[in-house]
Formats: C-alpha cells, sequence, structure tokens
C-alpha cells in the first residue's frame, strides 16, 4: 500500500523534478544537454510507477466486482 502511494506521488513529483532540471540546464549549460539522461532514468522510473498504480487500481476494481457479486448472492 505504501509503495502504491508513493508510485501515485512520483507520478505527479517525477516531471515537475525534470522541469526544474530542464531550467538549471538551460541557465548553467544551455550548449550541453546532460539533462537527457536524468529524464531517461526518472522517465523509466516514471512508466514503473504508472505500471504500480494501474495493476492497483485494477486489483482494487476486480477485488470491488467480487465483493459485488457476491453480496447479490
Amino acid at each position: 500500500m505504501l509503495k502504491t502511494l508513493r508510485a501515485v506521488k512520483f507520478l505527479f513529483m517525477g516531471p515537475l523534478i525534470l522541469a526544474l532540471l530542464v531550467v538549471i540546464n538551460m541557465v548553467a549549460s544551455p550548449g550541453h544537454w546532460w539533462v537527457q539522461w536524468a529524464a531517461l532514468g526518472i522517465g523509466i522510473a516514471w512508466v514503473i510507477s504508472l505500471f504500480r498504480v494501474l495493476t492497483a487500481i485494477v486489483l482494487a476494481g476486480g477485488a470491488a466486482a467480487l465483493y459485488a457479486h457476491f453480496r447479490r448472492r
């Protein structure tokens, strides 16, 4: 549960962190785009977090459907 909540938080924080890094890159070294490597790492972590959140949603939906099915009987 805690991992899923952290994953949801990262889905919002990851792009903000990346935007901050892009600004820092543009100010500090505009001719050299080192931020692409940070974007790659953050992007991979973001996709993993997205899959973790989607898995939790699917499992919660399945559990709710099973509960509703057995409640009808």
